[in-house]
């Protein structure tokens, strides 16, 4: 079981993008919108009652939620920061500049893909079902990845 965690509801394009990675990959998850800073009673709660395995938090500006998140569980915590006033480099910088003993795995900006995939490996350490279709998304990537070199290492010749 993952935690999908939104500092905002705007953020849920980006956690769409983890959810369609969680969905192939079989995945329970949830889905939840807390404020850091408005409702830290909320992703208290949430934090403490939740099931989840894995953690993913999506947060922009200051981006407080993935380190509040982290210091109430000892669970995998992966910060999404989010584009926003400065390009997303302050909600960047905020996720991975965490102090000694309270980390977080942070993603690229936006990439809520990647941080379901980072949550699936995660998982996949103990879930040898899990690894198999991790190995079997990987041999995908490279499928594509080779059909389009194929396709364009003639093409400037």
């Amino acid at each position: 079981m993952i935690c999908i965690i939104m500092g905002s509801e705007s953020d849920l394009k980006i956690a769409e993008k983890g959810i369609d990675i969680l969905k192939k990959f079989g995945v329970d998850f949830e889905v939840r919108v807390a404020s850091a800073h408005r409702t830290p009673e909320l992703v208290e709660d949430i934090v403490k009652n939740s099931n989840a395995r894995v953690f993913i938090t999506i947060a922009g500006l200051a981006a407080h939620l993935p380190g509040v998140v982290a210091a109430l569980t000892t669970k995998p915590v992966i910060a999404v920061p989010v584009e926003s006033k400065l390009d997303g480099i302050d909600a960047l910088l905020s996720c991975v500049q965490m102090p000694p003993g309270i980390p977080t795995a942070t993603v690229g900006i936006d990439r809520g893909d990647n941080a379901a995939i980072l949550a699936v490996e995660m998982l996949a350490i103990s879930d040898e079902e899990l690894s198999k279709k991790l190995k079997e998304f990987r041999k995908k990537q490279k499928e594509k990845v080779m059909k389009s070199d194929e396709k364009v290492k003639y093409l400037f010749y």
